[in-house]
């Protein structure tokens, strides 16, 4: 199958690799030219604007977008929407806010244009072991890119969750849960390490995952980064937060949902941003093992 894939960051492009493996053939996009020559070298085509990509792509097309959320969605569509033509399907796999999605799928059904969200997990380890797809939107239009969502995803990895924006909104309560996870992790290595006892942290992490009920592979993670760096002394305790822990838990007070380990794993995060902790250099390493995402170093400050 054929598609379009504007941004070839830490996930874009490693799922135009996995595609393309799967026998797909894939029409890429990014603002550095040199990020695209490198997808080319590797099979895909390249195209040097948004109106290129479409030109490129036979209709009616299938076009995903892998950019960050908000005003970057909004500028590619704004660029992208007068080159697209009825029947031509539209993909959100970035974390894009689920009103968002759901507004914008109300305006492109006007056009005639399908506007699937996706919420995508796997971070950039997905490219090996696939992707976690949560698709909302249009039946017809799932049912379309379907060979697509196959190859992306490991057995039994992907499923369609309803109208537009229950993609997005299933992606948004999964990384909610997910900093309730981490922030669960993250302070029981730190009692660890306070103990007085000389532990083997990467060794206990281990440990832990071979049948223990709190294993899971966010375990493997910090198995992985306390084995690279025991008293992870090379990264500081700041950690970001990406927009979703807060969306999860605005969900919750507009539903009333008691969700008191979500905020509180949220405001944690604030909190690091004062003072460091080893917990909080847990949490870090944690973000950058499973996503790729940016540390800050002794060095960098």
């Amino acid at each position: 199958m054929e598609l379009g894939m504007i941004g070839l960051g830490r996930m874009g492009g490693n799922m135009v690799l996995r595609l393309l493996k799967g026998g797909h053939t894939a029409v890429v996009y990014a603002r550095d030219p040199a990020v695209v020559e490198t997808h080319v070298k590797a099979g895909a085509r390249g195209a040097t604007s948004l109106a290129d990509l479409v030109r490129r792509l036979q209709p009616p097309r299938t076009v995903w977008m892998m950019v960050p959320a908000g005003k970057p969605v909004e500028e590619t569509l704004r660029t992208l929407l007068p080159n697209l033509a009825p029947d031509d399907i539209l993909i959100d796999g970035g974390n894009s806010y689920f009103k968002d999605s759901m507004r914008r799928a109300e305006e492109l059904k006007s056009r005639g244009i399908h506007y699937l969200d996706v919420g995508t997990s796997g971070g950039i380890w997905g490219l090996k072991v696939g992707y976690c797809l949560m698709i909302g939107g249009e039946r017809a239009a799932f049912d379309r890119i379907e060979p697509l969502l196959r190859t992306l995803a490991p057995e039994d990895g992907y499923f369609y969750t309803g109208g537009s924006g229950a993609g997005h909104f299933t992606k948004m309560v999964h990384n909610g849960i997910e900093y309730g996870m981490m922030q669960a992790y993250a302070e029981g290595f730190e009692i660890l390490k306070a103990s007085g006892f000389d532990l083997d942290l990467a060794g206990i992490a281990r440990l832990w995952n071979q049948g223990s009920v709190v294993r899971s592979w966010l375990l493997e993670l910090a198995q992985a980064a306390l084995g690279k760096d025991p008293e992870l002394k090379q990264i500081r305790g700041y950690v970001e937060d990406s927009g979703e822990g807060r969306w999860t838990v605005q969900q919750a007070i507009d539903t009333a949902v008691a969700a008191p380990i979500i905020t509180l794993s949220l405001l944690q995060r604030f909190r690091s941003r004062k003072e460091e902790t080893f917990a909080d250099k847990l949490l870090a390493a944690l973000r950058n093992e499973f996503g790729g995402h940016a540390v800050k170093t002794k060095q960098s400050g």
